[in-house]
């Protein structure tokens, strides 16, 4: 058959409102979507994170077509599929003889090259489904020589009217409360139990497939129960506006033995592949503040999470990209521990973040941040391998977000572009902010010696030795202060218990 317009759904763009579907008939016109290696294996990504995509990429091909729609699907396992995205847009466009090729603007600079050079008649439109379009963010950041993600939140806040009283001021007289987000967790409060999703006859051939084809990515497929749909995404959603958003606000940076999600949505990977709207998110959070169903610092620390943080990375990304990937202001060239892939190691905070990342391709912001980023920070490993780390583990990591948070603000490795310090800490910050440490091989109360936290020499050791770039930092003036103070004795011992750390990484011996 001939037709005039094909256009192109990516994995990470299932949404009824895309763009480019805007832009075409259902009478007339064909949509793509295709299942490729090339994108499922460019990094070794979590098996239960291909499955997550394949199954909701079937499922949203039978949605498209109860709507009346003309869909084209190529499966991984078809014997004609190309292997990679662009052979399959170039095949269908030429036997479909069509005249216009409609694209979404994509979530990776990487795939967006590769479709501009395909010689393809493209037409490109902008990804409408982000509150901030590149362009805007490019204008606000125009002859900024750093950019605050807290400027550029407010922005948000008055664009999208979100938690404004009706002169334009916000609730509660201030911005952001975050400093209201940092509770521990009392033994005393429960987590709620988690929505699960049962597998369908879709699903279950997608993790059939997924395990016969990539039996060498790490990660397990076993506990998959993440939605696949628009309906169940949704259902994930209202459970999380139910039963843990009230105390999401107080206790979103902790965490606890044995509880991967503790009061979070759980939703970021079904948001960041379109099964949920942004703007709709925000809304009912909103909604929930006004009828006194949450609390103001719960409102705003997640509506904060959706409108600075994810836009502003956003941003950040088509703004320096493909630059900004190759920034490394430490010169880092360690490798990434091996542990990070099995989770083998005998730091208690550690095993638990990477051990829940292979179990369920997730972990919150703090395990990301504070927990193996901080490491990996304090370790000097290259920011490349994290970033790739990162990139494959997590179910909801795409290249836009994943690249800006892990090389900008886990590894400093854009010299303070995104975050004005280093987010570094010793082991007594895991302390207060978990329960990891009280059944930990080490003792965080100590620094040096066989069984001192690794944390803790490694914070120091850190900070010695990036004492030029660091130094004039205003807000690590006091701890170099506290260094300076130190006996010359405690820090000849702290560098030494570093400098002993790292070598065993070099080793690849188990810490």
């Amino acid at each position: 058959m001939s037709v005039h317009r094909l256009a192109l759904v990516l994995g990470d763009q299932l949404s009824f409102d895309l763009a480019a579907l805007q832009a075409l008939d259902p009478a007339s016109d064909v949509v793509l979507l295709a299942e490729v290696a090339e994108e499922a294996a460019y990094v070794p990504h979590h098996p239960q994170k291909i499955a997550l995509i394949f199954s909701a990429m079937r499922h949203f091909a039978e949605a498209l077509r109860a709507r009346g729609w003309r869909v084209i699907y190529t499966r991984l396992d078809d014997a004609d599929n190309s292997g990679s995205l662009v052979g399959e847009l170039q095949r269908w466009a030429a036997k479909l003889e069509a005249t216009e090729v409609h694209v979404t603007e994509c979530g990776e600079w990487r795939l967006e090259q590769v479709l501009h050079d395909s010689g393809l008649p493209l037409t490109w439109h902008a990804d409408r489904r982000f509150l901030c379009g590149r362009a805007e963010f490019a204008a606000w950041a125009k002859g900024k020589k750093q950019l605050r993600m807290e400027y550029f939140y407010r922005e948000m806040r008055r664009k999208s009217g979100l938690l404004l009283n009706g002169d334009g001021t916000p609730v509660g007289g201030a911005w952001n409360f975050d400093a209201e987000n940092r509770k521990a967790l009392p033994k005393s409060v429960k987590a709620p139990l988690t929505a699960r999703f049962p597998h369908d006859v879709i699903t279950r051939e997608v993790l059939d497939l997924v395990a016969a084809r990539f039996p060498h990515h790490y990660g397990s497929l076993a506990g998959f129960d993440y939605p696949v749909t628009h309906a169940e995404a949704e259902a994930l959603w209202q459970h999380f506006l139910d039963f843990a958003l009230p105390a999401f606000g107080d206790f979103q940076d902790a965490m606890a033995t044995g509880e991967p999600y503790l009061f979070h949505a759980r939703i970021s990977a079904a948001l960041n592949i379109g099964l949920l709207d942004l703007r709709q998110l925000c809304a009912d959070v909103e909604a929930a503040y006004w009828s006194g169903r949450v609390a103001l610092n719960a409102a705003e620390g997640f509506i904060r999470q959706l409108i600075g943080w994810r836009e502003y990375v956003r941003g950040i990304y088509w703004l320096h990209m493909p630059e900004y990937a190759q920034r490394n202001a430490f010169g880092n060239t360690r490798a990434l521990p091996e542990f990070y892939w099995t989770g083998q190691t005998r730091m208690k905070c550690m095993s638990q973040a990477i051990g829940q990342t292979l179990e369920y391709a997730y972990a919150h912001h703090i395990q990301r941040l504070m927990v193996t980023g901080n490491f990996a920070l304090l370790a000097g490993i290259a920011p490349q391998q994290v970033c790739d780390w990162y990139l494959a583990v997590y179910m909801d990591a795409f290249d836009w977000v994943e690249l800006p948070n892990t090389l900008g603000m886990v590894m400093h490795a854009d010299g303070g572009y995104l975050g004005s310090k280093p987010y570094c800490a010793s082991g007594q910050y895991i302390k207060r902010m978990s329960d990891y440490c009280g059944s930990c091989a080490y003792k965080v109360t100590e620094s040096t010696g066989e069984q001192a936290c690794p944390f803790n020499a490694l914070y120091w050791h850190f900070l010695m030795r990036h004492r030029e770039q660091l130094g004039r930092n205003q807000r690590l003036g006091m701890v170099y202060k506290n260094l300076e103070r130190m006996p010359e004795a405690k820090q000849q011992a702290l560098w030494q218990r570093g400098e002993d750390l790292l070598a065993r990484l070099d080793a690849r011996q188990v810490l």
